[in-house]
C-alpha cells in the first residue's frame, strides 16, 4: 500500500460516506467515490483504484440492499437472477479493466459524469417516486429483456468502469420492467451488490485492491449507506439533485484541469 497522508485519508473516508448516501438515495456514489480516489491517489494505477472502489462500494451497497428489502417491494426472485448475470457480466468487464490506464480512465469518467448530469437537469422528476399504474407482475419477455441487457450489460460496464452503475440500473429497471422508481431503487441495490462482487472477485484475484485503504472506507461508506436509504425511503430525494449536480460539475472541472491543464 502506498504512503497516504493522513489529511488524504480523512478526506477519502468523507468521500466513501457522502457516495455510500448518494448511491442509497438516488445512485450513482462511484460518480464521487471513483473520481475522489483517482484525485486522491494519483501515482497509484487505475486497476488498483477501480478494485478498491469496488470493495469500498460493495460495503455500503450491501448495508442500503438490507435496509431497502426491510422497507420497500423488492421483487427479490428478479432481482436475483438479473444479479447474477450482472455478476458474470461485471467479472468480465474488471478482466479488461486490468489494462486500462489513468489516462484513459479520466475522461471516460467525465463523459459519463456529463451524461448524468445533463439527465437529471432534463428530469425534474429524476429520483422522486412514480406511479405509471403499470402492473406490477412482470412478464417473460420483459425479464429476460433486463437479464440480458441491464445483468449482462451495466453489469460489464460496473466491472470496467464503475461510476453511475447504481443510477444507470434504476434508469434501466425502471424502463424495462415498468417499475415505480423507489421500488426500481431498491430491486436496483440487490443487483449493484451482485455487480460488486463479480467485479471485486476479479479484482481481488489480480491483487488490485488496496485492503488496508479499503477497510476504514468502506466502514463510512456503510455510515453513509444507511443513512441515505433511510432518508430516502422517508422523505424522497428529491433534495439530493442539487448536491450531486454541485459534485459531479465540481468533479468534472477537477478531472478536467488534471488531465489537459496540470
Amino acid at each position: 500500500m502506498p504512503d497516504i497522508a493522513l489529511t488524504t485519508l480523512v478526506v477519502l473516508c468523507v468521500a466513501a460516506a457522502a457516495a455510500g448516501w448518494i448511491d442509497a438515495v438516488v445512485g450513482g456514489g462511484g460518480l464521487l467515490l471513483l473520481p475522489a480516489l483517482l484525485l486522491g491517489l494519483p501515482q497509484v494505477p487505475a486497476a488498483h483504484v477501480l478494485g478498491t472502489n469496488k470493495a469500498v462500494a460493495l460495503v455500503g451497497t450491501s448495508g442500503a440492499a438490507v435496509a431497502y428489502v426491510r422497507k420497500a417491494p423488492v421483487k427479490v426472485g428478479t432481482a436475483l437472477r438479473i444479479g447474477l448475470a450482472a455478476l458474470a457480466g461485471s467479472m468480465t468487464g474488471a478482466f479488461f479493466a486490468a489494462g486500462i490506464s489513468s489516462e484513459v480512465l479520466r475522461p471516460v469518467i467525465m463523459v459519463v459524469l456529463l451524461v448524468v448530469a445533463a439527465f437529471v437537469m432534463l428530469r425534474p422528476s429524476f429520483g422522486r417516486t412514480v406511479d405509471d399504474g403499470a402492473p406490477h407482475r412482470i412478464g417473460r419477455a420483459r425479464t429476460i429483456t433486463a437479464i440480458l441487457l441491464v445483468g449482462g450489460g451495466i453489469g460489464f460496464y460496473d466491472g470496467l468502469f464503475g461510476p453511475g452503475t447504481g443510477t444507470f440500473l434504476v434508469l434501466a429497471l425502471t424502463a424495462v420492467l415498468h417499475l415505480d422508481l423507489v421500488t426500481a431503487s431498491a430491486n436496483a441495490k440487490i443487483v449493484n451488490v451482485c455487480t460488486n462482487v463479480g467485479a471485486l472477485a476479479m479484482f481481488a484475484h489480480q491483487g488490485n485492491v488496496l485492503w488496508q485503504l479499503a477497510a476504514p472506507m468502506a466502514v463510512f461508506n456503510l455510515a453513509g449507506g444507511l443513512v441515505g436509504a433511510r432518508m430516502a425511503l422517508s422523505r424522497g430525494s428529491g433534495f439530493v439533485r442539487v448536491v450531486l449536480l454541485v459534485v459531479v460539475f465540481s468533479l468534472v472541472a477537477k478531472l478536467a484541469f488534471d488531465q489537459w491543464v496540470a
